[in-house]
């Protein structure tokens, strides 16, 4: 029996090119879909080291780094004053040590935070913020052994924010000069926070509640705070602060001059 139509010449070229070209074009859209894609989707947020970063010779200046550096200069701009009132009013000999380590360690710090600036190209604040002023309102109005409580609980609760910044700094900046104040920052705060410690009157109970609550700056740490029964401050045995750290630590990259005997 005769085919319906007759044979067409070439067909099997034909159907075999067109198999071709079609898996050509489809190579093509395969391609191109994700580039379009790509091009046309929603704008990723900046990350850490994007267009806020800042680039210097001594490596990336984040804006995580340069809150750093303004935050140890405001730190010094409210402490050394603190600590100079405290070496004045406090009424025990652990209350003006403790005064005496704040004002040599900020200005240390206050020295190495102001070169840190000038070389980077910071603008540096030059009076406390306006919840410092508060602390130091605070610490103004009180007397006696309510002085002594006030000055080591608002210090102390201060110097663990701090302490936690230049910690997070350290283990994240690309900067070569912010990385060694870290170093310098860790060192000088951890010393304040024990000799802040063992003078017995900070208000441990006061600053659980304020990091519980929040840092929203409304009033001073430790204003009015009453420890639960059993708790208060002195009631505590104080440790005096450690010498030096009980593990090998490599030096810091440099530190507040030995005290003059």
């Amino acid at each position: 029996m005769r085919p319906p139509y007759p044979p067409v010449k070439g067909r099997g070229v034909f159907s075999g090119t067109g198999i071709i070209l079609s898996g050509l074009a489809a190579t093509v859209v395969a391609l191109l879909v994700p580039l379009w894609s790509y091009e046309h989707r929603p704008e990723q947020a900046a990350g850490p080291l994007s267009s806020r970063t800042v680039a210097t010779r001594y490596g990336p200046l984040s804006e995580l780094d340069r809150d750093f550096v303004t935050e140890v200069r405001l730190a010094g701009l409210w402490e050394l004053p603190a600590g100079q009132q405290a070496e004045e009013k406090g009424t025990t000999e652990a209350v003006r040590t403790a005064g005496q380590r704040l004002v040599r360690g900020h200005t240390f710090l206050d020295r190495r935070v102001r070169d840190v600036a000038a070389r980077t190209g910071l603008d540096l604040p030059n009076e406390p913020g306006g919840r410092q002023k508060q602390w130091l309102g605070t610490l103004d109005a009180a007397r006696g052994e309510g002085y002594d409580r006030e000055f080591a609980t608002v210090s102390r609760r201060a110097y663990g924010r701090i302490f936690s910044l230049a910690a997070e700094v350290r283990a994240s900046t690309q900067n070569s000069l912010v990385r060694d104040l870290a170093d310098d920052a860790n060192t000088t705060v951890l010393d304040h926070i024990e000799v802040l410690e063992a003078t017995g009157f900070v208000d441990f109970a006061a600053l659980t509640r304020d990091l519980t609550a929040g840092d929203d700056g409304s009033s001073a740490p430790g204003s009015g705070a009453t420890a639960p029964p059993g708790a208060g401050p002195g009631q505590v045995v104080p440790l005096a602060p450690s010498a030096s750290p009980t593990y090998p630590l490599p030096p810091a990259t440099s530190g507040p001059p030995p005290q003059a005997s």
